[in-house]
């Protein structure tokens, strides 16, 4: 009775390592494997588009980290995307002005305690969304500089 409980956790294991069981990975955003140089921060004014109005920018790396670990944890949500507006646009530069196109994302903030939804600007079929701790790390670098008016 023992060798085919043995047997039968053997055969599990094994099916699992073959990937006949099936795994689940969530799907992230990427970036660019580019240093990020400066994140652009505007009000957006509608979808497949950047708004060239900068409100203000990022270029300290604390800020680029966060920005940056916001991005490539955000998971990819299944469904049909019916969303309003988005809050804000991001225009993510690499490197010297002019040398790498920038990655266009539309945030949603959201409330204090929610997910944040990121959209590349290139996809309006397909959302991302962050932590909610991640959320509000956003949240603070940008309401922070919204408050204060900085550019």
């Amino acid at each position: 009775m023992k060798k085919l409980a043995v047997a039968a956790v053997l055969g599990v294991l094994l099916l699992a390592g073959c990937g006949i069981v099936e795994k689940r990975t969530k799907e992230t955003m990427v970036l660019l494997d580019e240093e990020i140089s400066e994140v652009k921060i505007s009000k957006s004014k509608g979808f497949n588009e950047i708004n060239e109005d900068v409100l203000f920018s990022f270029r300290d790396k604390e800020s680029l980290a966060i920005f940056e670990q916001a991005i490539t944890s955000a998971v990819k949500e299944e469904g049909t995307v019916d969303i309003a507006l988005s809050d804000f646009d991001i225009a993510v530069e690499y490197g010297k002005p002019g040398q790498f196109p920038p990655h266009g994302i539309h945030l949603w903030l959201g409330e204090e305690g929610e997910k944040c939804i990121l959209m590349y600007v290139t996809d309006d079929n397909t959302i991302y969304s962050t932590t909610p701790k991640m959320a509000g790390k956003l949240r603070e670098l940008i309401l922070s500089q919204k408050e204060n008016g900085e550019n």
